[in-house]
């Protein structure tokens, strides 16, 4: 069960990571096709009028997509905000307590999210609804990946649930912790060679 749960996970933010890779390839050919469109002004004094039709709805879309289906890695990651001022000085049964509360609220939260996106993609799905652009989008097809990224997230955070109230640490508990020591490691070991430089030039 644990190797298909981190497969899911990993499975949904690839897909997210591809999405982000097809804006960059939607962006870059718009803008190889407007410089065509300059040069062919600076040339014949008109432009060729060359496009990709809806490109701002499909880079809206799959901008959509990436943020919800990365939802759930990013959760295990410990790349998602979390403000353990507090939290990380009290005594190891009250913290335990306020993991499980925080996990089972976030759990509730994303249920709620879960259920009315499924809603709205139903609804769209039943009144055929349209995106507006010169290509019209099913909008039930780009709600259709947000509502897998709250699933899969749903599905995450009852997996963090199970393992905190088992007595395990949470998975992403000292993770972003850990890459924000080892940024200001990195960032002070780069200084320190640019030091060293400038006292080797003096």
């Amino acid at each position: 069960m644990r190797r298909w749960l981190d497969f899911l996970y990993k499975a949904s933010c690839w897909i997210g990571a591809g999405c982000i890779a097809m804006i960059c390839l939607l962006v870059v050919c718009q803008v190889l096709l407007n410089l065509l469109d300059r040069f062919s002004t600076l040339l014949t004094g008109s432009a060729i009028g060359l496009t990709i039709p809806s490109y701002a709805d499909f880079t809206g879309f799959l901008l959509a997509a990436a943020s919800f289906l990365s939802l759930a890695y990013t959760l295990r990651e410990g790349a998602h905000i979390r403000v353990v001022l507090l939290v990380s000085r009290l005594p190891k049964k009250v913290h335990s307590f306020i993991e499980v509360w925080c996990i089972g609220f976030g759990l509730m939260v994303s249920l709620y999210f879960t259920w009315y996106a499924a809603m709205l993609t139903y609804e769209s799905y039943t009144y055929n609804d349209l995106s507006s652009g010169m290509i019209a989008v099913p909008i039930w097809i780009p709600q259709t990946a947000m509502l897998l990224g709250l699933v899969v997230l749903s599905v995450a955070l009852i997996d963090e649930l199970v393992a905190v109230c088992r007595g395990n640490t949470a998975c992403y508990v000292g993770k972003g912790e850990s890459l924000l020591a080892a940024n200001r490691q990195a960032e002070s070991v780069s200084s320190a060679v640019e030091l060293e430089k400038e006292q080797k030039n003096v």
